[in-house]
């Protein structure tokens, strides 16, 4: 097996761990599959273009991202759904300088407490991750959806 088909499972299964805890267990494991210093940006694929650093949603620490779950279930009213991540094959390198990088396409769906089932967010995720013994960490991930409308409902994480 070469590096990269080992790196392809791992990443693979990094994804799927993701997806997992923030539908299945309303995300309050999500802070610890990112690095302690992380880069965590929603943006629209039209800024993303344009080279514009700022998104909608912005941490730039693993606190910052633990006080988001705080915030969603302490302080947040919003009305009850959950969301079911669909994450595609991965597109995966290793940099000079060691950095597992990665691309992977995705589509959310937000099912509220009706029943009622819709597309909340497609898009591209834009990893780098960090070795953390035998687990992947997000360094960074920039979450790139593909519509410049977003729902006013972005409380769970995409």
């Amino acid at each position: 097996m070469t590096e990269i088909d080992s790196l392809f499972r791992r990443v693979g299964s990094f994804h799927a761990r993701y997806a997992r805890v923030i539908d299945d267990e309303g995300a309050q494991g999500w802070p610890e599959l990112f690095a302690p210093e992380c880069l965590y940006v929603v943006t629209t694929a039209a800024n993303h273009r344009a080279g514009m650093e700022a998104g909608l949603i912005y941490a730039d620490s693993r606190g910052m991202l633990e006080d988001r779950i705080t915030a969603l279930n302490e302080a947040n009213i919003y009305e009850q759904h959950v969301y079911r991540h669909l994450i595609g094959q991965p597109s995966i390198s290793v940099e000079a300088d060691g950095a597992i990088t990665s691309e992977a396409s995705f589509l959310v769906a937000r099912i509220m407490r009706t029943g009622e089932t819709e597309v909340f967010a497609t898009g591209r995720y834009l990893d780098r991750f960090v070795e953390c013994g035998t687990d992947l960490l997000l360094r960074e991930r920039i979450v790139v959806c593909d519509s410049n409308r977003i729902d006013t409902l972005l409380a769970l994480p995409l």
